[in-house]
Parts: C-alpha cells; sequence; structure tokens
C-alpha cells in the first residue's frame, strides 16, 4: 500500500483514538430503530438515486459476495444490499440499517473516513481501527448535493477481504460521480418548474433590480442579466423580509415564495405588484404567502381565494354564493365575506365588480392543473401533494377536488412511468391504492429499495 494510504489512515487512527474508540470492543450505536429509519430513507435525498446505485453496484456486489452500504452525512447506515450469506456475517458485527458508522462512534472504517476526509478510499483488513473488522476490506465514496456542495452521504462497498477486487474502489467512485449527476438532473427540472411558476414575480418588479433565488440562494434568473453574484448568503435561517447585503449595490430584501426567494434592491417606498402564494393541496390549516408574509386564513377565505385564482377574469357575488353555499346561497354573505377578506390581506390585491385577484398568483392546485393538461405525469405527481383543501365541503371546491385527484391517479397509471408512481405510491391516496400498487409492483425491478419501502417486498 502506498505511503499516502497509509498516511491517511495514520491520521484516521489518531482521530480514532482521540474519540476514545475501543479498538477490542467498539461497536456502532443503534441510533434509529426500524421505523425511525423508514421516515428518515423517505426524507433523503439519496431515495432517489438508490435505483442508480442498485443497478451500477448491486449485481457486481453480489456475485462478488460483498454487500452495498449507504449512509447519510452522519454517518448512519440507512440501506444495505447485496449477498445474502455477507448480509448474514454483518449482523453479528454491526453494518446494519440504523447504526452511525462515523470515526468518533466505530474507528477507522470506510464510510466513517470517507466522511471525515471527504475523498473516496479503501481500507483494508487491518488498517479498521477496531479488530472485529480486520477481516473486512472496505471501499466508499461521498456523495455531494449538487447544489450546495456539501456531503449528503457516501455510498459503500465491504466484503471479506480476501474476495476483495483492486478495482472495487474505482467502481464506488464511479457509482458515487452517477449519483451526483442525477441529482444534478433532478435539480435543473426542480430550477426549470421553480422558475416557470415564479417568474411573474420578477417580472412584476418592472425593471428594478432582482432575482429569483433557490431554497438554498443560488440564483437562478436576474434583472438585469448578472447584477447579483451567482449565490446569494441566506443565513442558517432566512426569514421573510430578511435583509442581505449585496456589496456596493447596497442592500436587498428577501420575500419567500412559495418555493425560494425573490430577491429585491432594499428601496424604501418603493412600489411594485404585490405576490399571492396559495399551498392549498393537502392544507389542514391554509396559509397564505402576500409578498412573502404568512397570512392565516380561515376555511371561509381560503375557498374565496381557490375560487378567483380558478377564475382570473373574476366572479359575480351570485355566481360566488352558489359555487360556495350551492342553490341556497345568498350575495349578501359573500359581499360580508369577501369584506372581511379585503380587509383581511389589503384592499388592493382583491378588486371588485367582479371579485378578482390583483396580484401575482402562484397557486400549487393552478400549477397542478397546468402539469395535468399538459400530461406531464412525474410533475402531477411531485405536485400532489394532498387534496385540495381537504376539509371544504364548498360545492365548487368539492368539484375541483375530486377532478384533480382523479385526474392526477388516470395520468400516473396511464403514463406506465416508474418515477411517477413511486411519487404517487408515496402520498396518503397513493399508499391505500392497490391498482397503483399492483402497476408500481410490475414497474420496479426486483431488489430496488423501493419495493420495501412501499411494502412490495416484505423485510
Amino acid at each position: 500500500m502506498g505511503e499516502q494510504v497509509r498516511d491517511l489512515v495514520s491520521d484516521s487512527w489518531r482521530r480514532s483514538h482521540a474519540a476514545r474508540v475501543d479498538p477490542d470492543h467498539g461497536l456502532p450505536p443503534h441510533v434509529f430503530e426500524h421505523r425511525e429509519v423508514a421516515d428518515v430513507r423517505a426524507g433523503h435525498p439519496l431515495a432517489e438515486v438508490l435505483p442508480l446505485l442498485r443497478d451500477t453496484l448491486l449485481q457486481i456486489a453480489d456475485e462478488a459476495m460483498h454487500m452495498m452500504i449507504v449512509t447519510d452525512a452522519q454517518g448512519h447506515v440507512l440501506w444495505r444490499e447485496g449477498h445474502q450469506e455477507v448480509l448474514r456475517r454483518a449482523e453479528g458485527v454491526g453494518p446494519v440499517e440504523g447504526t452511525r458508522w462515523s470515526e468518533d462512534a466505530v474507528g477507522t472504517n470506510a464510510m466513517g473516513t470517507a466522511l471525515a476526509e471527504d475523498r473516496a478510499l479503501r481500507i483494508h483488513s487491518a488498517e479498521h481501527h477496531v479488530r472485529a473488522y480486520h477481516p473486512w476490506t472496505c471501499a466508499a465514496a461521498p456523495i455531494h448535493d449538487p447544489d450546495s456542495g456539501a456531503m449528503v452521504g457516501v455510498v459503500d462497498i465491504t466484503g471479506p477481504a480476501r474476495t476483495f477486487h483492486p478495482t472495487t474502489l474505482a467502481l464506488v467512485s464511479a457509482a458515487a460521480t452517477l449519483a451526483e449527476k442525477h441529482l444534478e438532473t433532478r435539480i435543473a427540472v426542480r430550477d426549470e418548474r421553480l422558475l416557470t411558476r415564479n417568474l411573474p414575480h420578477l417580472t412584476g418588479l418592472r425593471g428594478e433590480p432582482g432575482a429569483l433565488l433557490s431554497p438554498r440562494g443560488r440564483v437562478l434568473a436576474a434583472q438585469p442579466d448578472g447584477w447579483v453574484a451567482e449565490r446569494v448568503d441566506l443565513g442558517l435561517d432566512p426569514a421573510d423580509g430578511m435583509r442581505v447585503m449585496l456589496g456596493p449595490r447596497g442592500e436587498g430584501v428577501l420575500e419567500q415564495l412559495a418555493e425560494g426567494y425573490l430577491l429585491r434592491l432594499h428601496r424604501p417606498g418603493a412600489r411594485r405588484r404585490s405576490s399571492l402564494a396559495l399551498r392549498f393541496l393537502g392544507a389542514q390549516q391554509p396559509v397564505a404567502r402576500l409578498d412573502g408574509r404568512a397570512v392565516r386564513l380561515s376555511s371561509r377565505h381560503a375557498e374565496l381565494l381557490t375560487l378567483l385564482a380558478l377564475h382570473p377574469e373574476g366572479l359575480t357575488a351570485d355566481r360566488l354564493a352558489t359555487a360556495l353555499y350551492g342553490d341556497a346561497g345568498k350575495a349578501v354573505t359573500v359581499r360580508a365575506e369577501m369584506h372581511r377578506l379585503r380587509v383581511h390581506l389589503d384592499a388592493g390585491i382583491v378588486r371588485t365588480q367582479p371579485y378578482r385577484l390583483q396580484a401575482a398568483v402562484d397557486a400549487d392546485f393552478l400549477a397542478l392543473g397546468k402539469a395535468l393538461r399538459r400530461g406531464r405525469a412525474r410533475e402531477a405527481a411531485d405536485l400532489h401533494r394532498g387534496e385540495l383543501l381537504p376539509t371544504s365541503d364548498a360545492p365548487a371546491v368539492r368539484e375541483e377536488r375530486d377532478a384533480l385527484a382523479v385526474a392526477v391517479r388516470s395520468l400516473v397509471l396511464r403514463s406506465g412511468d416508474a418515477e411517477a408512481l413511486w411519487s404517487y405510491a408515496r402520498t396518503e391516496q397513493g399508499r391505500s391504492d392497490a391498482e397503483v400498487r399492483e402497476r408500481l409492483g410490475r414497474l420496479l425491478p426486483a431488489g430496488d429499495p423501493r419495493r420495501t419501502l412501499t411494502g412490495l417486498d416484505p423485510r
């Protein structure tokens, strides 16, 4: 083994000693129970690259009597698959789901040392700090978030030292690179969707300097082009109306959108068209965002805003009364509610004669409708986080809610797209849909980790 590797191992051993890891009796702590692991997996960015890692590594790992392990950025084992005999043997020494394999927990090992060094590496046999792992050799490579550059986890191949092949490290490194490329592609798709939905907020600045930012501060679009750096430091906890320093440009103001942020120069007294973000899919307690400011709504006010967003041309009090209450509805009741809504928001947001919204509207149910009309099954499945105002009894809202739910399910089933079905199967409606699960079971290949997550393959 070369000098560089020996130095790397020596450095890792020093860190392991400093962490007081016992080389004779060290075992990884079991941090997450089985149910908790499932929750962490479901929200982890590497869940969407598991099929790719499986296609790249799992067959080779199985044939070579090895196993593939994927951890998060803290070294918690979230997934492991591979040769059944190796998986069984591993049960006795600890690399199982829910355990932590950072260096400070279990000493020198490929997963923990790759996290510590932020590089692909191999730890062979006696290079492990804990003697119980000397019969094993491991190769691991970190996977980074292409947006922030931060590590999101590690992919590892582990097996008996005597069967380990010299090319395994190169293969693991290539798999990590492919995973990052896949994440980069998915980010590009989300960026495009964010741009499409939020450009009206930028154009609403009417030529004044501004920019649309990703949730992590990356500039997606700016006017004029190039007036702001490629990334804006949002701090740890950005908030509505937060000021950010823009160097010679002065101060900027962040306005939180439903996704990402609008950045504009701070100019006291400047007026612009207001933005109204409505996230009503699955909303038990609806909230609107007016120019980034959260506004809690009553159920009736949320229904009114839904109907006005669906009818940008405007609605009369009589039509709103029928839509909200059926044939027994009265226009005078609607006028009273509309007056309260206009006061609650801003008199200029809701115009009269007919009632209509005077703002740049960004509504998740409108975006879902557009995706359905264009036949974009994956986008529709991603957007359909729940039913439209699920507690509403207003006839027109119920009609729209049912139409969206039926259309999403129909499009996803017709598409034959495993990714769209996977997204839909994770929703409240999809989890109990036997036909969706049966179709997903036919499309997902044997051994795909998502089969276990959706209960298609019991553990």
